[in-house]
């Protein structure tokens, strides 16, 4: 069964980036909504997809949603593109997951012109006719930041990985964080580069960096996403599990995994994949948002009121509340575990922040292979 919900994830996230679409048959009476993707190239952007997919297919929405999905890639004009033919196509509502927060802006108003409800998810659009859902990502920024100042004692040598250059997440993220170590003149930011939200890009950039400034030049990591392989390559460079530098970062479960203290027992770890007591600050974009945003959409368009912007609480793990999960059920989850078994999540860079009580129809198998609780 776990090869099985492996397989079927690589097989959708494959679909994803190939811009494959599964649209059924408009379906009478059905509210005809459109996914417009823009950058894919990592597992959030995948698992995202999957779980407004389930949401798409629980019980409350199956009879009420005809869901077509589009990718245009990390190309504004291509989005831009698909927005308008997703008008012209019928679109009662849009979900966008926008590469730019302003670039869309006209295609956005032309379609709130003609009635149709947008709805951008982790991202920004700043056309006031959109709504957004998110979580503060600037706040991001800033908790993160500080997480790290403190666990240097105010003094030492940071390198940072950004996300996906242009979005507002990255942006937003990557002012809260300078400005907090701009505020603490004992830290240096010594190296930057764009980390593209990967784990790959993620380690040939910090390569890079680390062959000219080696690790013990490094006294601490800010990265969007990428702790998993910053651990990993120090201790694939001999570095002790108790010297691993502190590292603020994405929500990745090979990164959660290493958090926990040496010892614990999990099944299925192996290599860097395993409990390593590394000291993390550990929170991402909810991966549940685009389902939400879902939610929202079908409640706009049966004539509810949505308000235009829904700030989704962070949701922030440290190596005091980890908390492993041995099934991944939901009841599990509610209950606070926030890392999944390596013998459940095989992916080390799969992003582990599922859960929330506003999107009870959509849980671990939504994240993995797009189906509903």
């Amino acid at each position: 069964m776990k090869q099985f919900l492996k397989n079927a994830s690589h097989a959708l996230g494959l679909a994803l980036a190939f811009g494959a679409v599964a649209a059924p048959a408009m379906a009478e009476g059905k509210h005809k909504i459109f996914l417009s993707m823009s950058y894919i190239g990592n597992d959030w952007q995948a698992e995202a997809a999957n779980m407004l997919k389930a949401m798409a297919a629980s019980p409350a929405y199956a009879d009420k949603v005809d869901l077509q999905v589009q990718v245009a890639g990390p190309n504004a004009q291509k989005q831009i593109q698909q927005i308008n033919s997703m008008v012209q196509a019928g679109a009662d509502a849009i979900i966008v997951y926008p590469i730019s927060p302003t670039a869309l802006n006209a295609a956005v108003k032309n379609a709130c012109a003609k009635g149709v409800t947008v709805i951008a998810y982790d991202s920004i659009i700043e056309e006031p006719c959109a709504y957004n859902v998110h979580i503060d990502q600037k706040v991001w920024g800033e908790k993160s930041a500080q997480w790290l100042v403190d666990q240097l004692g105010g003094k030492g040598r940071v390198v940072m990985i950004t996300g996906v250059p242009g979005t507002t997440v990255d942006s937003l993220r990557n002012e809260g964080a300078k400005a907090v170590f701009a505020a603490n003149p004992g830290i240096e930011v010594v190296a930057e580069a764009n980390g593209m939200w990967s784990q790959a890009v993620a380690r040939t950039e910090l390569s890079k960096i680390v062959a000219t400034r080696p690790w013990d030049e490094i006294d601490g990591v800010w990265m969007q996403a990428g702790c998993y392989t910053a651990n990993s390559m120090q201790s694939e460079a001999g570095i002790p599990d108790d010297k691993i530098r502190p590292c603020a970062g994405e929500a990745s479960n090979g990164g959660r995994i290493q958090m926990l203290p040496v010892g614990t027992e999990v099944d299925g770890a192996n290599g860097t994949y395993r409990p390593m007591g590394a000291k993390r600050w550990s929170s991402g974009s909810q991966n549940f948002t685009g389902a939400l945003a879902l939610k929202l959409a079908v409640q706009k368009l049966e004539g509810g009121e949505i308000p235009a912007l829904t700030d989704v609480p962070q949701n922030i793990v440290t190596n005091d509340n980890i908390k492993l999960c041995l099934e991944g059920t939901w009841k599990e989850m509610s209950e606070g575990c926030n890392v999944f078994q390596p013998s459940i999540i095989p992916n080390p860079g799969w992003f582990a922040s599922i859960y929330s009580e506003l999107t009870p129809e959509v849980g671990l198998q939504a994240a993995l292979i797009g189906q509903p609780e």
